[in-house]
């Protein structure tokens, strides 16, 4: 007789992929194309949409193809609904309300992955008939064959498209699929002014790349980049993993095509050449890899205690304590530390409030427990404990300053950094009820720390204006200031009102969803490997 799986264990459940595209959407802007990003969203037990992911933003396009892949865990004997909702974007805050509503679908995860491509047109507001189709590919992320593929190419004598001065070239990468369409899935940075480039090295995993299939094909599309996105084809070539890979690979180059120009002119050669000269394969190792080899994760909690919070006694202030209904500070707590601690051994946890007076002296890292010597609370409850109580001791004071606490958890994340195999990553989860009083300085804390085995948490309560905290949150361009640049994206930025219709636990979800991800990131650029993992 066959053995059932026990109770709570999917019976399937696996990685999948989904790469999303959409063709003529509606265009929202009086003088130019829509600037369009698709959120997908998850329905959660509520019944409750909850955010899950969003694609890069594509400037001036009616059909976009999205490079960024949306990873989603597959279960099959669940109903998974999935809603995909296409906006304009028009500014750069974090909630989307403010943005034009171009469509959106509502199918289920099952209907994807049974199909393999899944094609539906757009429905407008109030499910009346829109503008467009969308269009998403599902593909199982095979964890066992992937493998981090390190790639530096260059290009020779490409073609000139710039009137005033010669090309701003660029790559894309694009894999084949099963019915010989591609799917964009990686592009360079463009090089300024220049027929012959030099692209900064950039590192893909494989299952990106081409499904870590070494024969599946990889379109490599060169483009003069413009500022109005309408970027223009210079050439395309196709390879495979195992094409670039094999011995005596590098300095190996490629004639790049433009069919247009060889379907005009008989005599045509190439738009230029593209070089490959170096690739270098790792392991691709997983974030349980890490965990299962002992890695530890230490969490670390800053509490905004400025005045601008108001009075905690008055029921109206944002640590007004109801045994009944939680704040937002406790409930931001609760959600994410209670995920956090399963993952350190010790349960101890530094615990910090900034922006209080205590006596006549303004502190911007003060111990929650009233401890200098021990900052340390046992479990999230004894984290959440020492908040409430600080809140009896300390008067609520300002300006809202984050850098000196970033700037202590770097401290310990340094020390750990000089061991060669260090095991040890933290996580600082600051919540803060407004913008920060030192942006200029915390920008370079967290651009210090990106060097670092540390991942920042920012989460916003209450009712104010984060859009400027969005800068730090850089999911789509490195941060930067004066002149310096972060190494890595380490920081979420969320605010706490944008999951009232769901729950704390959706906001947790949303915010460490990227915390494996940074990890191994750090990880594999530091070429540490897990303890006990095979070669």
């Amino acid at each position: 007789m066959a053995a059932y799986p026990p109770a709570g264990r999917s019976v399937l459940s696996t990685q999948v992929e989904l790469h999303i595209s959409c063709k003529d959407l509606r265009k929202a802007d009086a003088l130019s194309k829509s600037d369009p990003l698709t959120a997908v969203y998850t329905l959660s037990p509520t019944k409750a949409w909850t955010e899950y992911a969003r694609t890069e933003l594509i400037k001036n396009n009616q059909s976009p193809q999205f490079t960024k892949a949306i990873e989603i865990e597959y279960r099959f004997e669940e109903l998974q609904k999935l809603k995909f909702t296409i906006y304009d974007l028009d500014n750069a805050t974090v909630s989307l309300g403010d943005d034009d509503f171009l469509g959106e679908i509502e199918c289920s995860l099952g209907e994807i992955v049974s199909t393999g491509s899944y094609t539906k047109p757009l429905c407008g507001k109030g499910g009346k008939k829109g503008q467009g189709t969308i269009t998403i590919r599902a593909e199982e992320i095979s964890q066992n064959q992937q493998q981090m593929v390190e790639l530096s190419f260059s290009g020779k004598g490409l073609d000139k498209k710039d009137f005033l001065g010669k090309s701003d070239p660029y790559l894309e990468f694009e894999k084949g699929n099963p019915d010989g369409s591609f799917t964009s899935v990686y592009k360079t940075n463009y090089i300024k002014n220049t027929l012959d480039p030099h692209w900064p090295p950039f590192t893909v995993n494989s299952q990106t790349l081409c499904s870590s299939d070494s024969q599946r094909p990889i379109r490599v599309k060169c483009f003069d980049w413009d500022a109005d996105s309408s970027h223009d084809l210079i050439g395309q070539f196709t390879t495979t993993l195992a094409e670039l890979t094999a011995d005596g690979s590098a300095n190996l180059s490629w004639p790049l095509i433009n069919p247009s120009k060889q379907a005009k002119k008989k005599k045509y050669s190439n738009s230029g050449t593209v070089v490959l000269n170096k690739i270098k394969i790792t392991p691709c190792y997983s974030f349980l890899d890490y965990i299962f080899g002992g890695c530890q994760i230490n969490f670390t909690v800053g509490v905004d205690f400025t005045g601008s919070n108001g009075d905690p006694s008055h029921p109206s202030s944002l640590h007004y304590i109801d045994p009944a209904h939680p704040n937002e500070y406790t409930q931001a707590l609760f959600s994410v530390g209670s995920i956090c601690q399963d993952y350190d051994t010790d349960k101890l946890f530094p615990a910090f409030g900034f922006g209080a007076k205590i006596g006549d002296k303004v502190s911007h890292e003060f111990p929650l427990n009233g401890n200098w010597e021990n900052p340390y609370c046992m479990g999230i409850h004894g984290v959440i404990q020492a908040y409430h109580q600080a809140l009896t001791t300390v008067k609520l004071y300002g300006p809202t300053n984050a850098a000196p606490i970033i700037n202590h958890v770097a401290h310990f994340a340094e020390t750990a950094a000089q061991d060669p195999n260090n095991q040890q990553y933290f996580i600082l989860l600051m919540i803060t009820d407004g913008v920060l009083s030192d942006m200029q300085e915390t920008k370079c804390a967290l651009i210090n720390a990106s060097r670092l085995p540390m991942s920042v948490i920012l989460v916003g309560v209450g009712g104010a204006d984060f859009s400027a905290m969005n800068e730090l949150d850089s999911d789509d361009k490195l941060l930067r200031v004066a002149g310096l640049v972060a190494e890595r994206d380490i920081v979420q930025f969320v605010p706490f009102r944008q999951f009232a219709a769901a729950s704390p636990e959706a906001m947790a979800a949303v915010v460490l969803a990227e915390i494996p991800g940074q990890l191994t990131e750090y990880m594999r650029k530091k070429g540490i490997e897990p303890r006990g993992r095979p070669q």
